[in-house]
């Protein structure tokens, strides 16, 4: 079994001007399977979903989830932040099968 998260994709300013608000959109391809659900021959497909999300901007958690079968696939989120200084934003999810994913990309502060 794959415990591979899929590719992210994420939209976020390349740069911002200082106290500004930013719009940050990212989403992990992600089947999000519950467990509960059968395949064409009536067999369970495994559970496989992802449990976390985090992200930190120059190292300090910004924002977090905590995700439940209940999530639809590809799990998507849209939140905003206020640009403060120059740096990096790191995204990350894990799986329930030990699978990670992790992104970065450089905001820059004018």
């Amino acid at each position: 079994m794959n415990s591979r998260l899929g590719k992210a994709r994420l939209r976020v300013p390349k740069t911002g001007k200082q106290g500004e608000m930013i719009e940050i959109r990212v989403m992990v391809e992600q089947p999000m399977e519950s467990g509960f659900r059968h395949d064409n021959m009536g067999k369970l497909i495994p559970r496989h979903i992802a449990t976390q999300f985090d992200c930190r901007y120059n190292g300090r958690e910004v924002f977090h989830a905590t995700l439940h079968p209940a999530v639809s696939t590809n799990p998507y989120f849209l939140f905003y932040l206020v640009a403060q200084e120059t740096g990096e934003l790191v995204f990350s999810w894990a799986d329930d099968r030990g699978g990670t994913v992790a992104e970065s990309v450089q905001l820059a502060v004018e």
